[in-house]
Parts: structure tokens; C-alpha cells; sequence
């Protein structure tokens, strides 16, 4: 992928929500199915309770944002997503944020914190990969399965409208196809220079603490772990309040040092 495959940013669609003049922004980054919409009051309470202003969007193909400027992923569809966030925050003039991401989104923090040190003062995550397991695999064959003979096709449109099947194809056939169980971001891990705070349920559907292990290891010291039991891929629905607590903790904390 090329910068030909970068969107035009005014076709971004985006929320931002500036309660707090002078303080950083944290930007919320959804998963692989998600948009800003499907975070649900979340940022807003995180704002609350951090005294951060928030901004969420949805990538390209994903709500309401335009559609993908490529026909095709390959395996560095996550690396051009931090390339368009690292423009895109030049575009809503903003530096020193906080990243907060879910699964890809998750993913796309880590990478766009080991490329753009300087503008990223701080990262949670929940449920990023930064290798491929079969356990991730399985669960998007299941969630395939669930798309062909449920009404997950219906719910998803509410969201992405006439976006949904290409997004959908993108996420399985990608993650699915041979080519891609090479990927690995483990290479950004390093140059990641600011906190972070990784958190992964025990019952995450979409992979194992081998990944929890392998970011904290590869960022040298950088990051901490927020194990939580009896969950799985979405922290941030499944335990709302304690990820408020923890990572509002952590954010502030973060700042008071910066």
C-alpha cells in the first residue's frame, strides 16, 4: 500500500468533544468491525473522569467515514492506518495525545507510538495483536459463520450501511489468507518511547496473554499489564468500570509526569 491508498482527511468522519481547554486529548481507535458510534458513552465518561477532551473516529470504510481507497488489503493495512492518523493529526492540529485502541485499533496505536514517538504521549490497549495465532483465526471463521447465518449482517449495516460487506471481506479474507500469518509489528515495539497499559481479558476470544507478553516485553520496559479475568474482547463493554478506573488512572498519571 502507497500513499495513493491514503483518504482525502476531510472525508474522515470524526467526533471531538473539547470540555477540557488545555488538556491533552486522548483518540479513540475502534476494532476491526467497530466505528465511533459503537464506543457508546465510553469516551465521554473516560473525558469525565480524566478532565481530557476526547476525539473518535471512523477509519476509511467504517461509518461514516468515505470508503477504502484500496482494492485490496495486504499485510501493511494497519501500518498505512497510523500513517493516516499521524496525518490526520496534523489536520485537527493536535499533538501530545493519548491513544486509546481496541484489537486493530489497538494494534494501530502500538505501531503509529513506535513511528511517531514524539507526538504520542501515552497508549492503552485492549485486545491487540502484534502476531497471528489460531485462536484469532478461529474466531473470525466463527464470526464468518455467524455473518452468513445470523442477523450480524443487519446489525452491522445499521452502523456501516453499504459499506458493510467490504469491510466485513476485508477483515476475514484478509486475516484469513495464507500471505497474511506472517504479519508481525513486533519490529515497533522498541521505538515505542511513551507509558503504556495493556489489557487483555483471559477469556479474549481473539488471542492469547502471548500477546500481553510479547508488547510488554518488546516495548523494554515501557508498558504494564492489566490482565482481567473471566472476560474476553471488548474490556471496555464486559468490564466498563474497572477499565475506567485502571486506565483513567493510568492516563493521569501519565500526564502528571509529562
Amino acid at each position: 500500500m502507497s500513499a495513493t491508498n491514503i483518504p482525502p482527511l476531510e472525508e474522515i468522519a470524526y467526533r471531538r468533544i473539547d470540555k477540557y481547554p488545555g488538556r491533552p486529548t486522548v483518540i479513540f481507535l475502534h476494532d476491526s468491525l467497530g466505528c465511533m458510534e459503537l464506543w457508546r458513552a465510553f469516551p465521554e465518561r473516560f473525558a469525565d473522569l480524566t478532565q481530557c477532551n476526547v476525539l473518535t473516529y471512523d477509519r476509511q470504510g467504517y461509518g461514516r467515514s468515505c470508503a477504502f481507497q484500496y482494492a485490496q488489503r495486504d499485510n501493511g493495512y494497519m501500518e498505512l492506518e497510523a500513517d493516516i492518523l499521524n496525518a490526520l493529526l496534523d489536520h485537527w492540529k493536535l499533538d501530545d495525545v493519548v491513544l486509546f485502541g481496541h484489537s486493530d485499533g489497538g494494534s494501530i496505536a502500538l505501531i503509529a507510538a513506535g513511528k511517531y514517538p514524539d507526538r504520542i504521549a501515552g497508549v492503552v490497549t485492549e485486545g491487540a495483536h502484534i502476531f497471528v495465532e489460531d485462536i484469532t483465526l478461529e474466531g473470525i471463521r466463527e464470526a464468518a459463520r455467524l455473518y452468513s447465518s445470523t442477523d450480524l449482517k443487519v446489525r452491522l449495516e445499521k452502523y456501516h450501511g453499504t459499506k458493510t460487506e467490504a469491510l466485513f471481506k476485508a477483515w476475514t479474507e484478509t486475516w484469513l489468507s495464507e500471505p497474511f500469518r506472517t504479519w508481525n509489528i513486533e519490529e515497533f515495539l522498541p521505538s515505542i518511547s511513551c507509558p503504556a497499559l495493556i489489557i487483555q481479558g483471559t477469556d479474549d476470544e481473539y488471542g492469547t496473554l502471548k500477546q500481553v507478553d510479547g508488547i510488554v516485553n518488546g516495548t523494554k520496559g515501557n508498558a504494564q499489564s492489566l490482565i482481567i479475568p473471566s472476560i474476553g474482547h471488548t474490556p471496555h463493554k464486559e468490564a466498563p468500570e474497572l477499565v475506567l478506573e485502571k486506565a483513567g488512572a493510568f492516563v493521569l498519571d501519565v500526564l502528571s509526569k509529562a
